[in-house]
């Protein structure tokens, strides 16, 4: 009854059974149709499967396909087994409209197809090289050589394998190319080839029963050893046990990228069922497992069951044939079109479950990107070692929970499990060696007639042998030495047949860059220029480009060398502050001290004396007024700095500055067309050219005698007035000629001295941690000692730098504390004095005597002696009043006058000590009774 009321559906399947993948699907899809429809025996369709054999042929893959599509009318196909058999068929699917399903061609050039009717039931190649790049760049290593089928499935992956190495920095200096028809011999031939090369990392994307041949033939001829690495894509790893093709004895070591399954029960026990029912068909494969590529065909059947039951009716199910016109010659020109074809598009699309191999989706008619499982070969099996998803990188435990959403850039290998390497060593490999059964480095080196001690080649032409030395040849051989490996190399001269350097320094280093030369040691300079072309190690050497100028003797050429350690505005300022000071000395000093009071000329020149005997703080005149003693002691403290800083300039001027560099600007060298040195084929010659040299005026040299040669002519006489060298040269020169010459600091940076090497040669970051090693020991100043010598002996050129003059700027504010200091005392001063005589200044009968008069008579008053200082405290004995009579009357015994004279000075000429009456003010007339009468008020007294 139930046969009677459903519809049968029609399918194709194309596959080529002499491949395991094939007899593995096939047994797959049948168990698929069979266990669907006894679970939903209540479905309308039933679909049957009609399988062809492609025989391995593309040829004959597409005349099955249209076979079916054309006699058969499948409404669907499941198929073909490779990449390279999907190609065609896929445009004959689109062609008839309908949908072709492959669980097995992983080649990312079909989706380059676009081609709506073809949907893949695997994983694309694509996804998996991020996986296989984090691997390498997890563990360092800077280059792998890929090697895959010469077939679209081998070449399919190569351009995002590339790109994927690359975005991590890993270079593929060489692509190893196998046809799938290849032989033994042609393998082995291929293998030693590799061998040759210093890359020991190795990408293997090809056939499990082509690679299989490959791995035999890699453990014959050593290359499964110690050293080795091998990586497996998903297109061998995958059929890891599932295939007889693959054995384990010759995959030791390995590692293999794998496309992870979750484990469930449900897929253990079709395990156990499958097993089963493959031993009835097959029953001479013994040892076949399942593999993930049969999962994949046993979903993706069951995804196309699914889709069927949603569209299929008994009316539209079959082919609309074509409109065939008489001139038509061809098959393809007879096919149908699919009348389901569209609807069961759709429906595949929107297909989604959980299938044996986990969540089963088409988007945009592939699977979506499934983490990747990294398996490590040991013993009979393969060892999960950890994982890799878009999300985390490579990881040690799997969560499925992370959503995929960008490629981890982690690179620890502790985040995989412990892995066997081939050689049965838990040791990393480097990943590259120098092979020894290949060829030797050549090892270029410059050809030099001056400054041997760097490089030397000597030729003997009676033998035709060259030995070379020097000082970078030692460090390159102690830098050798330091590496964990031997490193096998020749020098070889970059000279011509005349013996001479056949170039300048760039030809010798493009050499490298061609080819032509391995490596380079010598006196080579790191410049970025360069570095576009070739890698450069870590610089052993000092960097920078220094001026080497004569010197000259001047300290007994300038008479007036006392005056340069002051500029011009400090010496000017110091002597004006001295006359300053001094005055303000004379104005607080003057009404109270003795030593400031005299005739005019004597107290401007005590003055002066005062303020200029600080110098050597041998005033004799005493200070006795407080505002007079503050301003000094700040006084003195200038003083003190500023003759302490003069002496030790002069001194600084007159030893250590009595050597002069003749130039010390190279504005200075332009300016006045003076010619320069450079060391020929020196990098140093564009820098003069950049700087606006003429090249009339660079004189190239060879050697440091040379140019001694050239600084003696000088440069009106075609020799040279300064030279541009690096610092190792310009160091070398003075310790010969250090009596003569003098460097002036670095001009130009630049990074110094390093060994080249191609681009992106793993050598550079060995050479570079060795040099590191050597140059932080005792080893690398033994060779500058058996090349230099002691170079202790020659006075530091820094020395003969000119030394600046001291100027304002430095004692400004000195000045500035001084000046303040002295400008408060005189106006405290002042205010005291002003506020002492302000009758004076302003009198009750003021308007008897004009402004002018009564300030001329402060004045006055300021050129007397303050009588109530405690320094004129004796003024007031006996022994300092005078008794006379008036000159104009003779003496009088009732009467007579006493004289008290408080100046001791003659009248000053300006200032009269007579008032305008002809009275003298200090002379003060008294009765003998007023003298018998103390109690009497003493009239007419002028004090």
């Amino acid at each position: 009854m139930a046969q009677n009321t459903t519809i049968p559906v029609k399918i194709g399947v194309v596959l080529d059974l002499d491949a395991g993948v094939a007899k593995i699907g096939w047994s797959c899809i049948k168990m698929a149709v069979d266990d669907f429809y006894a679970t939903n025996s209540h479905y309308k369709t039933r679909m049957i499967p009609n399988f062809r054999d492609s025989k391995r042929d593309v040829v004959g893959a597409a005349a099955a396909a249209l076979d079916l599509i054309k006699n058969v009318e499948v409404q669907a196909i499941i198929g073909p087994t490779t990449s390279t058999e999907a190609d065609f068929v896929i445009n004959l699917g689109e062609k008839a409209q309908v949908p072709i399903i492959s669980y097995s061609a992983t080649s990312p050039s079909l989706t380059s197809i676009r081609s709506p009717y073809f949907f893949r039931a695997t994983q694309n190649d694509s996804t998996q090289v991020n996986a296989i790049s984090a691997i390498v760049h997890t563990f360092g290593w800077r280059e792998v050589v890929p090697i895959y089928m010469d077939n679209e499935f081998g070449k399919g992956i190569l351009p995002y394998l590339a790109d994927a190495l690359h975005a991590v920095d890993v270079r593929i200096p060489y692509r190893s190319v196998i046809s799938p028809l290849a032989t033994d011999d042609q393998i082995m031939a291929e293998l030693y080839k590799l061998m040759t090369m210093q890359t020991r990392v190795f990408i293997v994307h090809m056939y499990p029963s082509l690679g299989n041949r490959l791995f035999n033939k890699a453990k014959e001829i050593g290359m499964m050893s110690k050293g080795y690495v091998w990586i497996m894509s998903d297109g061998m790893t995958g059929f890891l046990g599932s295939s007889t093709s693959l054995h384990f004895e010759s995959l030791q070591g390995t590692l293999g990228v794998k496309t992870y399954v979750p484990k469930t029960e449900e897929l253990e026990e079709f395990r156990v069922r499958w097993k089963k029912k493959f031993l009835q068909d097959n029953p001479d494969e013994v040892d076949v497992e399942l593999s993930n590529y049969g999962l994949w065909a046993y979903d993706a059947t069951v995804a196309l069951t699914m889709a069927v039951e949603q569209i299929a009716t008994t009316a539209n199910v079959g082919f609309q044939k074509a409109n065939v016109s008489t001139t038509s010659t061809t098959d393809l020109d007879t096919l149908g079109v699919s009348r389901n074809g569209q609807n069961l598009l759709k429906a595949l699309a929107n297909i989604s479950f959980k299938g044996l191999s986990g969540d089963f989706q088409f988007i945009d008619g592939q699977l979506p990107s499934s983490p990747y499982q990294i398996v490590n070969v040991i013993g009979d099996g393969a060892r999960e070692v950890g994982f890799w998803t878009p999300r985390d990188g490579l990881v040690r435990e799997l969560k499925l929970s992370s959503s995929v959403t960008n490629i981890s850039s982690s690179s620890n290998p502790k985040q995989l499990d412990t892995i066997i390497w081939p050689g049965d060593t838990a040791a990393v490999p480097k990943g590259w060696q120098i092979p020894t059964n290949g060829k030797r480095l050549r090892i270029g080196v410059p050809v030099k007639h001056g400054f041997r001690e760097f490089v030397a080649v000597t030729i003997d032409n009676a033998t035709n042998t060259s030995s070379v030395t020097g000082y970078c040849i030692d460090v390159f051989d102690a830098v050798a030495q330091a590496l964990p490996y031997a490193l096998t190399y020749d020098y070889i001269p970059f000279a011509s047949a005349d013996g001479e350097m056949a170039g300048n320094y760039n030809d010798l280093i493009n050499q490298v860059y061609l080819g032509n030369y391995d490596a380079v040691v010598g006196d080579t300079t790191i410049i970025f220029n360069r570095s576009n072309y070739v890698d450069f190690t870590l610089p052993f050497t000092e960097s920078g480009v220094s001026m080497i100028v004569p010197i000259v003797d001047s300290k007994t050429k300038n008479a007036w060398v006392f005056l340069k350690p002051l500029t011009w505005d400090l010496w000017v300022t110091s002597f004006c502050f001295f006359i300053f000071i001094g005055f303000v000395v004379w104005v607080l000093e003057h009404r109270v001290n003795e030593e400031f009071r005299g005739p005019p000329s004597y107290q401007v020149g005590t003055s002066f004396w005062f303020s200029f005997s600080t110098m050597v703080f041998a005033q004799k005149e005493k200070v006795v007024s407080n505002l007079g003693r503050t301003v000094v002691i700040i006084w003195f403290f200038v003083v003190l700095i500023l003759t302490q800083s003069y002496t030790a300039s002069l001194t600084s001027l007159l030893t250590v500055q009595n050597l002069q560099p003749t130039v010390t600007d190279v504005k200075e060298l332009i300016k006045n067309g003076k010619a320069v040195g450079y060391l020929r084929g020196s990098f140093v010659y564009g820098i003069l050219k950049n700087l606006g040299f003429d090249d009339s005026k660079l004189i190239p040299y060879r050697s440091p005698e040379e140019c001694d040669e050239l600084f003696t002519k000088g440069s009106g006489a075609g020799g040279i007035a300064a030279a541009f060298d690096e610092l190792p040269y310009t160091r070398l020169f003075l310790s010969k000629y250090c009596s003569k010459y003098t460097m002036i600091d670095p001009t130009f940076k630049t990074a110094g001295f390093g060994f080249v090497f191609p681009r992106r040669s793993p050598l550079v970051s060995d050479i570079s941690r060795a040099i590191l090693n050597v140059t932080e020991g005792d080893k690398m100043k033994r060779i500058e000692a058996a090349w230099f010598g002691k170079q202790g002996n020659c006075p530091d050129s820094s020395t003969s730098v000119s030394s600046t003059s001291l100027s304002l700027e430095s004692f400004w504010g000195l000045f500035l504390i001084a000046g303040i200091a002295s400008v408060l005392a005189v106006m405290v001063s002042a205010a005291t004095f002003v506020y002492e005589n302000q009758e004076t200044l302003m009198p009750s009968n003021s308007s008897q005597h004009s402004i002018w008069s009564r300030i001329l008579n402060l004045f006055s008053i300021f050129n007397q002696k303050d009588l109530r200082s405690h320094t004129f405290k004796k003024s007031g004995n006996i022994d300092n009043v005078g008794i006379s009579l008036p000159s104009t009357c003779a003496p009088s015994p009732s009467s007579f006058s006493i004289h008290t004279d408080f100046s001791r000075e003659p009248p000053s000429p300006l200032h009269s000590d007579w008032n305008s009456n002809g009275q003298a003010p200090h002379e003060v007339a008294i009765d003998i009774d007023q003298l018998t009468n103390p109690n009497q008020e003493i009239n007419h007294a002028n004090i």
